[in-house]
C-alpha cells in the first residue's frame, strides 16, 4: 500500500523534468489513470478465484518494471508503456491489499487494521515526495524504490497467503450480480464522493490558493504535505476511536472535522498558517471513510470480498475522474470559489449516504 502511495504521486515531482526532455510527457497522467482503473476492475474476480499470492507478486513485478521504465526510458512511447504498467500494477496492489487485510481480520479488528493500511499509503506518498525534494535527480529515488520493492517481492514469495475462495470459473454474471445489493451500490457511491473529494483536493488546492488567495506556488504546494500528514494522523488511531464511537459516530466525527477545515479555508484562505491548519483538518477528516466503508464491504460480502472491493473501488475512481473534470471546467471559467463548494457538497453527500448504506448492510447480514 505504501508503494501505491508512490504510484499515485509518482509523476508529480518528475513530470517537470520529463517535460524538459520528452515531448508529450503531459499526457502521461491520463495513461496512468487508465492503468489504475483497469487494474482495479480486474483484481477482484481473480483473487476470489485464484487467491492473493501470485497476483500480488505479478502486480509488484509489473509496477517495478514501470518504475524502472520511468528511470531509464526517454522515448515517449516507452514512457507511456512504463506508466501504464505502473498504474496497472498499482491499481491491483491498492485493491488487493485492502481485500487481503479485510479477509485476514475479524469484524472487531478489521476497521482499525484497514486504517493502518491506509496510513501506509500516506507514508509512501510522503517518503516519495521527500526523496524527490532532497534528491534533484529523479532517477535515484526511482532506483531506491525499486530496490525496496524487489526485497518485498522476495518476501512475498516466501510466505503463505489465504486460500482462494472459489473453485468455480470467473463469471461476469456473478460479478455484475453483486450490483443487485443496495448496500454495495450505496457504499460505492460513498466512495465515489470520497474519492472525488480527495482527487479535487489533490489536483486543485494549489491552483486555488495561487489564483484565488494569492499565495505563492511553493507555499501552496507545501499545504498538500500538511494534507497528507493530517490523513496519516487520522488513520493511525482509527481502530481506537472506532471502538469507542462505533463506525457511524467515527465517520461523522471525521467528516465534520473535514467540513471545519473547508470552512477555515473559505474564511482564512489568505493566511498561510490558517491554510496549513485547514489542510491538516481536511486530511484528518477524510482519513476514516475508505477504511470504515471497506470494512463494511468486506464483512458484508465475505464470499466475494475481492470482487466487491473491485466494484466499489472502480466506482470510486469514476468519482475522482468526474469530479476532477467538473472542478477543471470551473477553473477554466475562472470560478475558483466553486472548488470549495464541490468539497462541501461531497462531504454532505457522504454524510447523507452513510446511514443508508449501513442500514442496507445490516439487512443483508440478517
Amino acid at each position: 500500500m505504501a508503494f501505491f502511495g508512490v504510484t499515485m504521486l509518482s509523476l508529480a515531482p518528475i513530470l517537470g523534468p520529463l517535460n524538459e526532455t520528452v515531448q508529450g510527457a503531459n499526457a502521461l497522467p491520463s495513461t496512468m489513470s487508465i492503468g489504475i482503473i483497469v487494474g482495479t476492475i480486474l483484481f477482484g474476480p481473480v483473487v476470489d478465484k485464484f487467491g492473493y499470492k501470485w497476483l500480488l507478486i505479478i502486480a509488484s513485478i509489473m509496477a517495478l518494471a514501470g518504475v524502472q521504465g520511468l528511470a531509464r526510458c526517454q522515448a515517449i512511447e516507452w514512457l507511456h508503456a512504463s506508466i501504464a504498467m505502473l498504474g496497472f500494477g498499482g491499481g491491483i496492489l491498492n485493491g488487493l491489499t485492502n481485500a487481503l487485510v479485510s479477509d485476514i481480520y475479524e469484524d472487531d479488528k478489521r476497521g482499525g487494521r484497514l486504517g493502518i493500511l491506509g496510513a501506509c499509503y500516506c507514508i509512501g506518498a510522503l517518503l516519495w515526495t521527500l526523496l524527490n525534494y532532497f534528491i534533484p535527480d529523479y532517477r535515484l529515488p526511482l532506483n531506491t524504490i525499486s530496490v525496496i520493492m524487489m526485497l518485498c517481492i522476495l518476501f512475498f514469495v516466501s510466505i503463505a497467503f489465504p486460500q482462494a475462495k472459489s473453485q468455480e470459473g470467473i463469471s461476469l454474471q456473478k460479478t455484475v450480480g453483486l450490483l443487485k445489493y443496495p448496500a454495495l451500490v450505496i457504499f460505492a457511491l460513498v466512495l465515489f464522493f470520497q474519492s472525488g473529494f480527495e482527487g479535487v483536493s489533490g489536483s486543485f488546492t494549489v491552483s486555488y490558493l495561487d489564483k484565488a488567495c494569492q499565495i505563492d506556488n511553493a507555499t501552496a504546494t507545501l499545504s498538500m504535505t500538511w494534507f497528507t500528514i493530517g490523513m496519516l494522523a487520522g488513520r493511525l488511531p482509527l481502530g481506537y476511536i472506532t471502538k469507542r464511537l462505533k463506525d457511524l459516530g467515527t465517520l461523522y466525527l471525521y467528516l465534520l472535522t473535514a467540513f471545519t477545515g473547508v470552512i477555515l479555508l473559505y474564511a482564512y484562505g489568505h493566511q498561510v498558517s490558517m491554510v496549513y491548519i485547514a489542510m491538516t483538518l481536511i486530511g484528518f477528516g477524510v482519513g476514516a471513510t475508505f477504511p470504515v466503508v471497506l470494512n463494511y464491504i468486506g464483512s458484508t460480502f465475505r464470499a466475494q470480498s475481492g470482487t466487491a472491493f473491485s466494484i466499489a473501488l472502480f466506482i470510486a475512481l469514476c468519482g475522482q475522474s468526474i469530479m476532477n473534470r467538473l472542478a477543471g471546467s470551473f477553473f477554466d471559467e475562472g470560478k475558483y470559489d466553486w472548488f470549495l463548494y464541490i468539497l462541501a457538497i461531497a462531504l454532505i453527500a457522504i454524510m447523507a449516504l452513510v446511514p443508508l448504506a449501513i442500514s442496507a448492510s445490516k439487512k443483508i447480514k440478517k
